[in-house]
C-alpha cells in the first residue's frame, strides 16, 4: 500500500509508471513553441463538431482514445477513467467518457485536473484496488470564454494579467510497470484565498497555492528545488510565476532557475497575442502528455514536481463579488523509482 508522511504527502510502495500519454491541441496551440510535441493538432478549432462545447468533447475523446492506441489496450480493458473540465458540471468530459463505455470517476480541480486525476490514478493503481487507470482533462478557448467572460462577439479588451485558455487536451493511463515516467509521490493541495477577486488575474490567485503545496512537499520530504530538473507549475503564467518566485524568496529559496510554468510555455508570447500566457485544464495536461512526459521517458530529464494549480471560481461566485479561492497538486515523477 501506499506510504504517508506526517503530513499531506504520499509515496507510492511499487513502481507506478506512466505507460502511455497523449495530446491533442488546436491550431493556436499548434503555432507555439512547442506544437511538435502534440500528437494531433486540428485546422480549426472544431475538431469536426458544430459546436464548441461538444468540439472539447471530440478532442478529449481523441486524446484518450490516441492513449489507448499507444498503450496497445481497447477501451474495454481499461477499469478506470478520471477526468474532468471547465465546463458546468463538467460535460465536456461526461459527453467524451459515454462513447468509451470505462467506468467513470468525475472529478473537478480546474487547471488543477490533470494533476489531481494523475494523483487518484496512481494512487488507486498503487493499492491494488485497479491494475491500471487513465485520466483525462481539457479545455477550449471558445468554451472557457462563453461561460467564464463574454461571448467571442462582444470583442471585449483584454487585461494585461488575463491568460488565453488553451485549446487542449490531455490524456494518460498510469499501471505498475518496470519503465519511466514513475510516479514516486504525491502532495494534496488545500485552499489557499488571498481576497482575489478579479477573474482575469487567476495567476495572482493560485500563486499561493501553489506555493503552499510546493512547500508542503519540501517539508515533508526534506528536498529542495535543487533536486529536480524543473519545479513546473500549471497555469500560473507571467504574473503568477512571479508571485510564486517571491513567496519563495521570502524564504531564502530561489526556484527560478528551475522553475517552468506550462502557461509561459505553450505560447510564443512574443509572436501570439497571449498577454499573461497560457491557462486552462488542457494547458498544464498538454504541456506534460507532449513534452514533460516523453522527455523522462527518453532520459532527457530525470526528476520534475508537477504542480498544476487550478482557480476555483465560477460565474455566479464572481457575479457576487467573492474571493478566487485557488488550489495546487502536486506530483513528483522520476525516471527512477527508488532513488532521488
Amino acid at each position: 500500500m501506499s506510504v504517508r508522511l506526517n503530513g499531506s504527502t504520499v509515496f507510492t510502495e511499487h513502481p507506478v509508471t506512466v505507460s502511455a500519454f497523449s495530446a491533442i491541441g488546436g491550431k493556436k496551440e499548434g503555432e507555439g513553441p512547442y506544437g511538435d510535441c502534440f500528437d494531433y493538432i486540428d485546422k480549426d478549432g472544431f475538431f469536426g463538431q458544430k459546436s464548441f462545447e461538444r468540439a472539447e468533447s471530440a478532442m478529449q475523446g481523441l486524446a484518450l482514445q490516441n492513449a489507448l492506441e499507444k498503450r496497445g489496450i481497447e477501451p474495454s480493458e481499461l477499469p478506470l477513467l478520471i477526468g474532468g473540465d471547465l465546463l458546468n458540471q463538467c460535460v465536456g468530459t461526461s459527453f467524451s467518457a459515454k462513447d468509451f463505455g470505462i467506468p467513470f470517476l468525475g472529478i473537478y480541480g480546474a487547471c488543477s485536473t490533470m494533476a489531481e486525476g494523475l494523483m487518484i490514478a496512481s494512487l488507486l493503481v498503487d493499492g491494488g484496488g485497479f491494475d491500471k487507470a487513465a485520466a483525462v482533462t481539457s479545455s477550449h478557448f471558445c468554451t472557457a470564454e462563453r461561460q467564464y467572460r463574454f461571448p467571442l462577439e462582444y470583442g471585449g479588451q483584454r487585461t494585461p494579467t488575463s491568460q488565453w485558455t488553451a485549446t487542449a487536451a490531455g490524456a494518460l493511463i498510469v499501471e505498475k510497470g518496470d519503465k519511466p515516467p514513475f510516479i514516486r509521490a504525491v502532495t494534496v493541495g488545500k485552499i489557499e484565498d488571498m481576497g482575489i477577486k478579479d477573474a482575469n488575474n487567476m495567476g495572482a490567485a493560485m500563486a499561493p497555492a501553489a506555493y503552499s503545496t510546493i512547500s508542503n512537499f519540501m517539508k515533508d520530504t526534506g528536498l529542495m528545488p535543487r533536486d529536480f530538473d524543473y519545479i513546473v507549475t500549471g497555469d500560473l503564467g507571467n504574473a503568477g510565476s512571479r508571485i510564486l518566485c517571491e513567496l519563495f524568496g521570502r524564504d531564502g529559496i530561489d526556484i527560478e532557475k528551475n522553475h517552468a510554468d506550462c502557461g509561459r510555455m505553450i505560447f510564443n508570447q512574443t509572436a501570439q497575442d497571449v498577454h499573461s500566457g497560457g491557462s486552462g485544464c488542457g494547458c498544464a495536461a498538454s504541456m506534460l502528455c507532449g513534452h514533460f512526459l516523453r522527455e523522462i521517458r527518453d532520459g532527457r530529464l530525470k526528476d520534475i514536481l508537477f504542480a498544476a494549480t487550478g482557480a476555483l471560481l465560477s460565474p455566479t461566485s464572481s457575479q457576487q463579488g467573492m474571493t478566487i479561492p485557488g488550489i495546487s497538486h502536486l506530483v513528483w515523477i522520476s525516471a527512477n523509482h527508488g532513488e532521488v
